[in-house]
Formats: C-alpha cells, sequence, structure tokens
C-alpha cells in the first residue's frame, strides 16, 4: 500500500440517481471523493451511457453472447411464459442467479482490460442485496491488498436484525461468499458505526478493517422542477420520502397524523401527509384512506430525484420510517438528503439506530413507530412551532452537515495509511 492514498478505481453497480437509493448513495460518495481531491476513475454496471461532470466514468458493457446469458434468459422466459418460478432450486444450488454470475464475468472482463490508470485504492459499491462488485473482485486476486468493500446494509439476509431476518435459498453458499470477502478485502468501510459492529459479530475477520464512511450530502446545485400539484408549498406538510419495506409500518405515523387533526381541528385547513415512493403493501390501506381524509396523499410511483429533493426542501417535516425492532444499524439512504433539506426530522425507529445516534440522545423528535401517543404530541409541537415559525423554514444540523461531506473524507488520508 502506498504511503497515501491518491488514485481510486471505483467499480460500482449503478450511477442511475433515479433507479434506487442506494445508487443515489453510490454518486454522493463518488463525487465528494472527486471533491476531496482523489483521483478517479469509475466503472460502472448501469448499462447506459452516464457522466457525472468531470469524473471519467466508464459504462460495462453485460456479455450477451455466454452460455450464463443463454442460461439467465431462458429462466426468465420461462418464469414469463410459463409462470415457472425456477429461482428458488437454482439458487438453492448455486447460491445466486445465473443472471448475477454473468454479471460479475462481465464486470471482471472489463476491469482485467485496465492498462492506463493504477489505483491506490480499489472501491467496491453496491446497491441492494447483490454485491456484484464484490463478487468481481474476488476474481482480481492482484487488487485485493488494495480493495475496500463497502457494505451498506447486512448480508446475507439471515445477518439481518429482526424483523427482517430470513433463510434465504443458498443461504450458506451467500454466507460462503461473504466470508470470502471478509477475508479477502484489505478494508471493510460502512456507512454506520452500528453496522460495523453488526457485521463483525457475524464475520470476524471483519475485525480491524473497518472505515466509517456515512453516506454523503451531494451539494450539487440543480436547477429545481416544479412542485407536483398536490404539494401544498404553504402548508404544514409532512413528507416520507422513499420505498415502504413491508416492515417499515405506516399506520403508527397514519393514525397519529389522524388523531393530531382531531385534537387540533383548524390544522386541517393548512396540514398534510404525504407518502412519496412506489407502491407497496399498504397500497391498497392508502387508496381508502385517500377517499378518507383529504389531507392524506400517497404518490403511485418513485418520482425524479431532483423533484424528490424539491418536495424535501418545502416540506415542513420530514419522516425516517425504519422497521420495529431491537436495533436499525443501517444508515437510510435518505438520511442525508434530510440533513441537507434542513427541516426537521421525525425519527420513528428503536432505541438503538444509526439515525438516532448520529442526531443524539436528547433529540427531541424521535419515537418508536407504534407509539401513537407520542408521536401524536409530536407532531402539534412541531405544528405550533411551524405556525408560530420558531425553527421553520430551517433547522441547525450543522454538527452532521460537515461529517457527511466532502471535508470529512479527506480523513480517508490518515484513516487508511
Amino acid at each position: 500500500m502506498p504511503d497515501l492514498i491518491k488514485r481510486i478505481l471505483v467499480v460500482v453497480e449503478s450511477i442511475d440517481v433515479d433507479d434506487s437509493s442506494g445508487s443515489k448513495a453510490n454518486v454522493a460518495l463518488i463525487k465528494n471523493l472527486y471533491k476531496a481531491g482523489f483521483e478517479l476513475q469509475v466503472y460502472h454496471y448501469t448499462r447506459k451511457d452516464i457522466q457525472l461532470g468531470d469524473i471519467p466514468c466508464h459504462s460495462i458493457k453485460e456479455n450477451r453472447r455466454s452460455l450464463l446469458f443463454f442460461l439467465s434468459r431462458s429462466e426468465r422466459y420461462l418464469r414469463y411464459w410459463f409462470n415457472l418460478n425456477l429461482y428458488k432450486p437454482i439458487e438453492q444450488v448455486f447460491g445466486f442467479s445465473f443472471t448475477l454470475f454473468n454479471d460479475r464475468n462481465s464486470i471482471v472482463a472489463a476491469l482485467n482490460k485496465i492498462n492506463d490508470f493504477e489505483p491506490d485504492l480499489v472501491l467496491t459499491l453496491s446497491k441492494g442485496t447483490s454485491f456484484r462488485p464484490h463478487h468481481s473482485l474476488l476474481k482480481i486476486p492482484k487488487w485485493h491488498s488494495k480493495w475496500m468493500a463497502y457494505i451498506h446494509d447486512p448480508y446475507p439476509f439471515a445477518s439481518y436484525p429482526r424483523p427482517y431476518d430470513y433463510v434465504e435459498p443458498g443461504h450458506q453458499k451467500k454466507r460462503e461468499f461473504f466470508l470470502n470477502v471478509s477475508e479477502k478485502a484489505r478494508f471493510a468501510a460502512y456507512p454506520s458505526k452500528l453496522l460495523a459492529e453488526w457485521m463483525e459479530s457475524y464475520f470476524p475477520p471483519l475485525k480491524g478493517k473497518s472505515v466509517i464512511i456515512p453516506h454523503q450530502i451531494d451539494e450539487e446545485e440543480v436547477d429545481s422542477p416544479e412542485l407536483p400539484e398536490y404539494f401544498k408549498k404553504d402548508a404544514f406538510t409532512i413528507v416520507h420520502a422513499g420505498a415502504l419495506m413491508n416492515a417499515r409500518n405506516p399506520r403508527g405515523l397514519i393514525k397519529a397524523f389522524r388523531e393530531f387533526l382531531k385534537e387540533v381541528p383548524e390544522a386541517a385547513e393548512n396540514s398534510q401527509l404525504l407518502f412519496i415512493g412506489k407502491k407497496s403493501k399498504y397500497t391498497p390501506e392508502f387508496e381508502e384512506l385517500k377517499r378518507e381524509v383529504s389531507q392524506f396523499y400517497s404518490s403511485d410511483d418513485y418520482l425524479p430525484f431532483t423533484q424528490v429533493q424539491a418536495i424535501q426542501k418545502n416540506a415542513a417535516v420530514n419522516v425516517i420510517l425504519e422497521a420495529k425492532g431491537p436495533i436499525s444499524p443501517f444508515l437510510p439512504g435518505k438520511f442525508p438528503h434530510c440533513i441537507q433539506a434542513g427541516k426537521p426530522i421525525l425519527l420513528l425507529g428503536p432505541y438503538y439506530s444509526e439515525s438516532r445516534r448520529l442526531l443524539g440522545d436528547d433529540y427531541p423528535w424521535w419515537s418508536e413507530i407504534d407509539d401513537e401517543e407520542k408521536i401524536t404530541q409530536q407532531i402539534s409541537e412541531l405544528y405550533f412551532k411551524w405556525l408560530d415559525n420558531q425553527i421553520f423554514m430551517e433547522y441547525d444540523y450543522s454538527f452532521l452537515r460537515e461529517r457527511l461531506s466532502a471535508l470529512s473524507l479527506n480523513q480517508l488520508y490518515e484513516l487508511i495509511n
């Protein structure tokens, strides 16, 4: 390892900010590494020609002539035409899908052709549960001594905290894969201190390799799009933006909001609760609620990221909703967006939560997701503060903004040298 890390090869699954919260987080980190003065080369598997300003970005092409590609498409067509779902038995035997194996080989082939850039560090960034760049780096031993594996979530699913945990098909092979990553990577980077501790308890080889790099704020100015018609800019608007996974139960918040409207009837004319994101198992309830409560709205799908940012910046309150459980070691991808918006965050989640740890033990607007009485009280308190303009339109998160910015990434020089 050189005396100073200057040149970083970033291998990233996607840099399309509209496809997932993980891609948004990856792009923000890449941009801030560049701002921090690192020389970057970005190889991404978005399969779109996407550029990030002056940062050299190379789109990796999928190998569409391999046996694995043929097998992956055959499995897909059998599922589509005959409703024959083979992914479980395939993953039970091989641990992963044919698609993932073909994607991994496509990425490896592209990386092995690099001959004009000698990195000091190789950083792998993934999204969701696939970890394709990590699969790929395992196949390139020459870079293991320079490899920083970014672990954005627990893996595999059996390693998740309750209530997310379950045993997937091919679990043992998935665990063996990640044990291999934990042994081969020189560094393990995480967005969360709690996540680092959590993963080290499942994979002992990760101990002593941890570097904490929180999800970043992207300060790049973009033209703000028009706000949607249903957004009342001058109202007391509470916004939850992002996917509602099954365990992120919104019912406590909704019941508290309805109780708030009963207790403070004058708020009915200038308050609203919005859920922005794709359909979920709660959508049928939302559709019924929209007919009953005029102050409630839920979107039918994701909105463009720039529009979501505009909504968050113009909201009165932004919500971070986590699952009911003993601990939430994740740092939600929306966390930096909420900090950047500068509005009060209504944090609904476990006592042991990375978001709560960062906001501080004395943060005033935290509650368990099902404590309807406390949430109602907090909504009322926020409403009257909004009405009196005591804290709005801005809330001071300056103690966190630097921690989530390019300035904090300068510490990489010291952390990994």
